[in-house]
Order: C-alpha cells, then sequence, then structure tokens
C-alpha cells in the first residue's frame, strides 16, 4: 500500500526559519521554501516567522540558471533557527564541506527541526540525522542514496517522510508537497489548504513518487471521465462509495476503471477514497463543533467510532485530540 506521508502530531510553530543556499543551486528548489512559508503564508492570521537564506560560502551564488544571488546571512543564523531546510545539493558524490555537516548536527543537538528537500535528503543523511530513520529523496538517485546511507530505511513510495525531529522529501515538486505538510503540522490543515488555495496547488497529493518513475502520460479520454468523477466525488463523501459503482459511473468496465485511476492519480481507489474522507473530517474538526456523529456522517465515515479507527491511523490522533490542537 502507498503512503504519501508518515504523520507525526504538531508541534509549535517556529519563530525562526533557515534556508540554505550553495552556489550552483537551483533556482526552483531554492524558491519552493521561500514561496509557500514565505510569499504564501504572509496573508493568513498566524504569527509570523523570520525566513532567512543562509550560506556559508561568501560573496555572490551562482544558480544553474546562469543569473546569481545573493544570502543574506551565513551559517551563524542557524545558532538561533526552530527549522533549518536543505533545499537540494549538487550531485550526490559532492562531499558537503564539514563546517555545513557540524552547524546541522549542532542545531539538531539543540532542537532544531532538519528538513532535506530533494537531494538536500543526502547532505541531511551525511550529517548522520538520518541513521536508524526512515527517510526518502528523488527517486532517480535511489540507488546512490541506498549505498551511501545504509544506516537509514528507505521509502521510495512516498513524497515526504515526516520522523519529528527530521523531514524529508522526494524530487523536485514534493518539496511543495513537503513544505506545506510542515504547515499542517504546525497551522493545522485549515491554513495550509488556504496557502495551497492561493498558489494554486493541490493541498494534498494522494499516492507517492511511485507514479512518477517511467510512467506514460495517461490517456486523455478516459483522463477526463476520470477527472470529472473525482470531482463528483469530492462532493457526495457522504454517500457510500464501491469500485464497481464509480466504475459504472465513469463508463468504464472494473478492470479498465482501476487501471487507468492508477495512472490518473497514482494510488488506488479506495486509499484515494480514503484520503479524501480524511481530509474532510480534519477541515469539518478544525472549522465546526459538529459532534463526531455529524462529522462521520458528512465524511461517508457512517459512524463515530470507525471515523476514530480511520482517523487515528491516518493522521496519529483521534480526532477529538486534532479538534483541541487545531481547532482556533
Amino acid at each position: 500500500m502507498k503512503k504519501a506521508i508518515h504523520t507525526r502530531s504538531s508541534d509549535a510553530a517556529p519563530r525562526n526559519i533557515c534556508i540554505l543556499a550553495f552556489d550552483g543551486i537551483s533556482p526552483f528548489h531554492l524558491s519552493a521554501p521561500c514561496l509557500v512559508l514565505g510569499e504564501g503564508l504572509r496573508s493568513q492570521d498566524v504569527a509570523p516567522f523570520k525566513l532567512q537564506v543562509c550560506a556559508w560560502q561568501k560573496g555572490p551564488l551562482r544558480t544553474s540558471a546562469g543569473f546569481h544571488i545573493e544570502a543574506t546571512a551565513g551559517l551563524h543564523a542557524l545558532r538561533h533557527a526552530d527549522v533549518i531546510i536543505v533545499p537540494s545539493w549538487h550531485q550526490p558524490e559532492v562531499t558537503p564541506p564539514d563546517v555545513l555537516l557540524n552547524a546541522l548536527r549542532s542545531a539538531h543537538a539543540r532542537g532544531a527541526l532538519i528538513v532535506g528537500l530533494c537531494l538536500g535528503a543526502f547532505v541531511v543523511a551525511a550529517a548522520g540525522l538520518l541513521n536508524g530513520k526512515t527517510a526518502t529523496t528523488h527517486w532517480h538517485w535511489v540507488a546512490h542514496f541506498t549505498r551511501m546511507f545504509p544506516a537509514l530505511h528507505f521509502d521510495p513510495d512516498v513524497l515526504y517522510v515526516d520522523e519529528g525531529s527530521v523531514v524529508t522529501s522526494a524530487g523536485t515538486a514534493a518539496s511543495l508537497d513537503c513544505c506545506l505538510h510542515l504547515l499542517r503540522r504546525w497551522y493545522g490543515a485549515e491554513v495550509a489548504n488556504r496557502v495551497a488555495r492561493r498558489l494554486v496547488l493541490a493541498p494534498h497529493r494522494a499516492g507517492g513518487q511511485a507514479q512518477f518513475v517511467d510512467q506514460p502520460l495517461p490517456v486523455a479520454a478516459s483522463d477526463e471521465r476520470i477527472q470529472q468523477l473525482l470531482s463528483w466525488v469530492q462532493v457526495h463523501l457522504d454517500e457510500s462509495h464501491s469500485i464497481d459503482s464509480l466504475a459504472a459511473r465513469a463508463a468504464m468496465s472494473r478492470r479498465s476503471f482501476t487501471r487507468n485511476f492508477q495512472r490518473a492519480t497514482g494510488t488506488s481507489v479506495l486509499q484515494w477514497l480514503l484520503h479524501q474522507r480524511l481530509a474532510l473530517a480534519a477541515r469539518l474538526l478544525e472549522g465546526t463543533a459538529l459532534s463526531m456523529e455529524a462529522v462521520a456522517a458528512q465524511t461517508g465515515f457512517q459512524s463515530a467510532m470507525n471515523l476514530r479507527l480511520r482517523f487515528k491511523a491516518g493522521y496519529g490522533l483521534a480526532p477529538t485530540a486534532y479538534r483541541q490542537q487545531f481547532q482556533p
């Protein structure tokens, strides 16, 4: 069964976030956390934090696109950071400098959250912060990652992994998914969803990066039918659905439907449906005072007991505990 996330409980929002830049960095990888955690969050009614781009190298830094950038601070800023993000890295065979690895170890030891996005996971692993933990990175570099760091467990099917004090993401666009997850962790699902809508991003993508590994593009006609079905189901989550009933609504055979659904979404029908119901339950728990029975009815879980079992398995928290943590 594919998972999109390893869920951890929420914690306090940070006051200082440092994003590490280096000579030759990809502008997209650097901009992903700046966009979600900076620009995207400014319009939300939440306590702001200080966001800095830091570097251990002096002077203007070249980017892989050919232009230069100037970091606002050096590694000394990491001493006061609550969160440190390594947004990418060079090729895996490039060894991170000791000054950087030591700074990450010191920050982690005093309780800072360390995040490795895409190939940034190589830097976090080189610092020894992933030993004995589960992690992920871009699927193209799986062989390198597992060979270089045998002390960690690699999960190839997820978009990101949250191990509490260390978070890693899969490649490129999964950095956006991971940063939205950090917002959910600090501020709850509603804030993260509002930021996602503002940036025209999916609040949470079902499935994992396995869906992007050497996969052909979906057939346009069948994909359109699947997309129409997904939109319909999202406003009828309170109803009972089965693979056969959904296949009939999409005017496909069961076999064709399940194949095209997997290809279009990267996950199974039942897993996607479960995720949508859990996401709606989280929004209702945050934004309403509905009873557990009412939340269960509106999300299609049918009973408060089933809601509690499914929600605890999916989010790591009972619905009542989730509401206490995230409801304003």
